[in-house]
């Protein structure tokens, strides 16, 4: 499939998507019959839905609260982004001085593991403007680069430490419902369709599927603009000479820009001699490359597939088609045109998407993208981060994208952003949160994500405890419980 023939085919996918999206939740229509096909396997007193990075800290910090926990996902392993999408470094867990880190529990403990395995590099050592962050200066200071193999091996320790149940080849289908309150969940597994019963249940899909399942309100992506960010499928490269491409992009830091929301940044001069020859037709004018954990490893973020709805298997399908022949002619470029890659072997490609942004459930509480660019922390904070407004694609054209710093060192993300409208028993985390568009575009991110996953599994747990439904959950045993479990509130 070629360029022209791809975007044919994902306008047509894209209205399919639209209709997709606007038919009403199965659970209204079929789900009494699919629980009558159901065996029922498993009983949790919390269910997690999502093995991402935000699902796995939902989880472990739940069931180290003494709390019966089970985790399902659709892949083989946990990890989701960093794991299956190869999505990497970690973007900064510092505040916006760089000074303190200000994200830290379950994040700082997977960091910490990690560098014992010789799989991470502390952030604390990494600064922006170098080859640890794209030579990328704005908002990037303190990333964390990461071996994703690794990273799989130590959230199974941490789950199995931990007691957590842990399932995969498990596709979520449909909530159980007890009136307007989640019970469970009914999964398709390679055993048939079984039942999952479960006291409260934490949506860490990413999409909010168990939340608009359910039937709770939402969005999907910018209702202004009508647009998803676009999704990247990342890869990872290894026998690169780095000191000739260190050498190479170094002289022409200087150069790196922004114009019209289009970033000008590593090898643009490089890309625009491959747009001379007709050897470049991707949606960029410069790339991303990351190095990794060990010297001669590096990650590419450089493809860009526009108007993807990861809630729709053919969108997601053309794109996964389009991202792959991107991440070719992008090896191409690299053997012919970047010094220090003529040799250079492409290890892997993700085996899902990167996705930046699909539904936000919407909640009593919708977080506004200017209380993060105010700096605002409100009463009910369960985490701190300084991790900027970065909106792909906003302006629609050639990359161009929104990008926001905050005015202060941090802002804070209260805890009724968890909070599903209409729904009960059942909280959120990770991107799917009640937040408007550009507010997700700086929480999106793994290490908010794991914070948000923290709370999320701690507020399940003292839930769970206490005999009360997340709406009426003191937020000061919150809060106290986040301490002991060395999160940082300020």
């Amino acid at each position: 499939m070629d360029r022209r023939q791809f975007i044919s085919a994902s306008s047509m996918l894209a209205a399919a998507g639209a209709v997709s999206t606007a038919l009403p939740s199965c659970s209204a229509t079929g789900g009494k019959s699919l629980e009558k096909l159901a065996r029922h396997s498993y009983r949790a007193r919390l269910l997690v839905v999502g093995g991402g990075p935000s699902g796995v800290c939902a989880a472990v910090s739940a069931a180290r609260l003494g709390i019966e926990t089970m985790i399902v996902d659709n892949g083989n392993c946990l990890g989701g982004m960093g794991t299956k999408a190869l999505v990497g470094p970690f973007m900064t867990c510092y505040d916006a001085s760089g000074q303190e880190m200000i994200i830290r529990g379950l994040f700082e403990e997977v960091v910490e593991r990690l560098i014992a395995k010789g799989g991470a590099i502390h952030p604390s050592k990494i600064h922006q403007g170098t080859e640890f962050t794209a030579w990328i200066s704005e908002g990037h200071e303190h990333c964390t680069p990461f071996d994703p193999e690794l990273l799989k091996i130590v959230y199974e320790q941490m789950c199995f430490e931990a007691g957590v149940k842990v399932l995969y080849h498990a596709n979520f289908l449909e909530p159980v419902m007890k009136g307007d309150t989640v019970r469970g969940a009914l999964l398709l597994t390679p055993s048939g369709v079984e039942q999952v019963d479960a006291d409260m249940v934490i949506d860490a899909t990413g999409d909010g599927t168990v939340a608009f399942r359910a039937g709770a309100p939402y969005v999907f992506g910018d209702p202004e603009s009508g647009r998803v960010q676009p999704s990247s499928l990342f890869f990872r490269m290894n026998n690169i000479d780095t000191d000739a491409l260190i050498a190479e992009v170094v002289p022409h830091l200087p150069e790196f820009r922004r114009v019209n929301g289009v970033s000008y940044r590593c090898l643009h001069w490089r890309v625009a001699e491959a747009e001379a020859a007709g050897e470049w037709d991707l949606d960029r004018k410069s790339v991303n490359i990351w190095r990794s954990v060990e010297k001669d490893q590096w990650v590419a973020n450089c493809t860009r597939i526009h108007n993807v709805d990861a809630t729709n298997a053919e969108s997601l399908s053309a794109s996964e088609v389009e991202g792959r022949r991107q991440v070719q002619e992008l090896m191409h470029f690299f053997h012919k045109y970047v010094p220090g890659c003529e040799h250079a072997t492409l290890m892997g490609t993700g085996s899902t998407m990167g996705i930046r942004e699909s539904r936000h459930i919407l909640g009593d509480f919708v977080l506004p993208v200017q209380d993060l660019i105010d700096g605002k922390i409100p009463e009910d904070t369960i985490l701190l981060s300084a991790n900027s407004i970065d909106v792909h694609g906003a302006m629609g054209g050639p990359a161009g994208g929104l990008y926001m710093p905050i005015k202060k060192d941090m802002y804070g993300v209260p805890y009724r952003c968890l909070i599903p409208g209409k729904i009960r028993g059942l909280l959120l985390t990770g991107r799917c949160i009640s937040a408007e568009s550009a507010a997700a575009g700086a929480i999106r991110v793994m290490p908010p994500a794991m914070a948000l996953g923290q709370a999320a599994g701690t507020a399940a747990a003292l839930c769970l405890r206490n005999g009360v439904d997340p709406v009426s959950l003191d937020y000061g045993d919150l809060r106290a419980e986040l301490l002991r479990g060395k999160a940082f509130l300020g």
